[in-house]
């Protein structure tokens, strides 16, 4: 269907973008000039709805397909909005998923230069993260002015690609190469500076933001900083058309921004606040999504991005499929196919936890089923009978095979929402909590951990950072997305576990800490059998 595409300029007059402030990057492929805002400061913001989902399973969810479908279905009832998404990272592309733009009939394109290099955002945030690594070094090796000590760096390298070989590394080895010390590569999207993207309001606070990051500590314990390096207008030159906000479409010709593409297990997994803005002022609706399922990608959109932005989004969407279901019933992922009702019931106790934590926000929401071939009647009328119960709204699409025309229901339910429920939103947590405090909060609150322990590293640098006044920051919990818990293998709704920080960093740029719990790491790896493997039967 790609074929059919339209030129983004086309796609530019329908979403009612001025001509000039669009910057092509081929046929179909745009930046937009951020100068458009003061065209549109006076207009008033669009309602936000977030698409979110279940804890993920290896049955899949279709989270983004559902945002694409449901953007495609508001068009079909004649509503003006604007789809607002991230970016893939290359590292999954190649890694597990072979691509992140949707599926079947609901995509957005063109599909594959999304994927891989775009419009060249990722490469000039790996270029700008690797550009203070490398001046780092070399000012420790020119003399090092500012009493560097090297065991203390704490800014990585990165590579926007899986390499578990990476994460721990030796530089410098060989005569002449500077000063030996340990390193290590996080994947690009893991990275502060890609987070800083995405929540910079304007060039000018982005390099504000840049200038504050800590990038090591002196012999004598003191921060250094990107303002100590005097770099901030270099990585600013860099990333001066990565700020942009791209313009693509749907298969069915509606208006997608995207921009940004932070992983919400590592990192706070939601797109750029300018992109978010922008879709404000250009539709009557805007639906955007958050990285995996609603503990980690929806907290961290309303804990961190929404406080941040100064956003108040109107309602959640809550993504679920049958098959997902089941597997935290109990069902393993080879007997899918076959009717269970009663494990797809006991595995809405995942579903209901999520909708709890939705509520815990002040936002109402439907319930969308994305529709899989297997789904059986009985199976389909036992989940309408178990939302209805519970007054949950509810609504079945098929997006994958229909597009638009199979989330006709689902955009009828969500304007109804957005019509005639008013949203209370509010964050979770007063951000002048301790960071124990407000790390505890999530914890027991949306995971529902009946304790956290905080191990060494962990309290020495919680210590450490509220000495430097960091107190007053959120927090991101880095966590496995396959379940409440820190434990992958843990499914369902878990109860009475203890929940452990292994250490917390700070992102004084971006402005707040991350908790690093279980084994999660910031450089993923390779499976068995890649997905650029499986391309080559493509």
């Amino acid at each position: 269907m790609e074929e059919n595409l339209w030129k983004i300029s086309d796609v530019a007059k329908k979403a009612k973008i001025p001509e000039k402030y669009l910057e092509p990057y081929g046929f179909y492929k745009a930046k937009i000039n951020m100068d458009i805002m003061n065209e549109l400061k006076n207009r008033p913001n669009g309602k936000l709805v977030l698409v979110t989902a279940i804890t993920p399973t290896k049955a899949g969810e279709g989270k983004t397909t559902t945002s694409i479908a449901l953007a495609d279905g508001l068009a079909h009832i004649k509503k003006n909005c604007m789809l607002v998404l991230r970016e893939p990272s290359l590292g999954p592309v190649f890694g597990i998923k072979g691509g992140a733009t949707g599926g079947g009939k609901v995509c957005i394109a063109p599909s594959e230069d999304i994927n891989l290099h775009f419009t060249g955002d990722m490469h000039a945030l790996t270029s700008s993260i690797n550009l203070i690594s490398a001046v780092i070094d070399n000012h420790i090796f020119q003399g090092n002015e500012l009493n560097i000590d090297p065991n203390k760096v704490v800014w990585k390298r990165a590579l926007d690609m899986n390499d578990r070989a990476l994460r721990e590394i030796t530089i410098a080895q060989g005569k002449g190469n500077g000063v030996v010390r340990q390193d290590g590569f996080v994947i690009t999207v893991a990275s502060e500076l890609m987070a800083i993207l995405c929540l910079a309001e304007n060039p000018d606070d982005f390099m504000e933001r840049v200038n504050k990051i800590t990038v090591a500590y002196t012999y004598d314990d003191t921060p250094i900083t990107v303002k100590d390096l005097k770099i901030s207008k270099a990585i600013l030159k860099l990333m001066k058309e990565a700020l942009k906000p791209n313009l693509v479409q749907t298969l069915e010709h509606n208006p997608c921004l995207i921009h940004g593409g932070p992983f919400a297990n590592i990192a706070h997994g939601c797109n750029s606040i300018i992109a978010t803005k922008l879709g404000l002022k250009l539709g009557d609706i805007v639906v955007t999504e958050a990285g995996f399922g609603a503990d980690l990608g929806a907290e961290k959109f309303l804990d961190i991005k929404c406080r941040f932005g100064g956003l108040k989004p109107d309602m959640a969407v809550m993504v679920a499929t049958i098959r997902a279901l089941k597997t935290h019933g109990g069902v393993e992922f080879d007997n899918l196919k076959e009717e269970n009702v009663e494990a797809m019931l006991n595995g809405c106790a995942n579903l209901e936890r999520h909708l709890e934590n939705i509520k815990k926000f002040g936002l109402p929401f439907v319930v969308a089923i994305n529709h899989f071939a297997d789904d059986t009647e009985n199976e389909v009328k036992a989940l309408t009978q178990w939302c209805k119960e519970r007054n949950y709204p509810v609504s079945f699409l098929d997006g994958f095979l229909k597009g638009g025309e199979g989330a006709i229901d689902l955009a009828n339910k969500v304007a109804e929402v957005l019509d005639t429920k008013k949203s209370n939103y509010h964050p979770l947590y007063d951000v002048n909590l301790s960071i124990k405090e407000k790390i505890r909060k999530i914890a027991k609150e949306i995971y529902r951990a009946e304790d956290v322990v905080f191990l060494e590293d962990a309290e020495k640098h919680i210590k450490k950072f509220e000495d430097m006044g960091f107190s007053n920051t959120p927090v991101c919990i880095a966590k496995t997305p396959q379940s409440f818990t820190d434990n992958a293998k843990i499914i369902g709704a878990p109860n009475g576990f203890t929940l452990t920080v292994r250490d917390v960093t700070l992102s004084s740029g971006a402005g707040f800490v991350v908790a690093l719990t279980g084994n999660i790491l910031t450089m993923p790896g390779l499976p068995k059998v890649p997905a650029a493997v499986k391309m080559e039967d493509m």
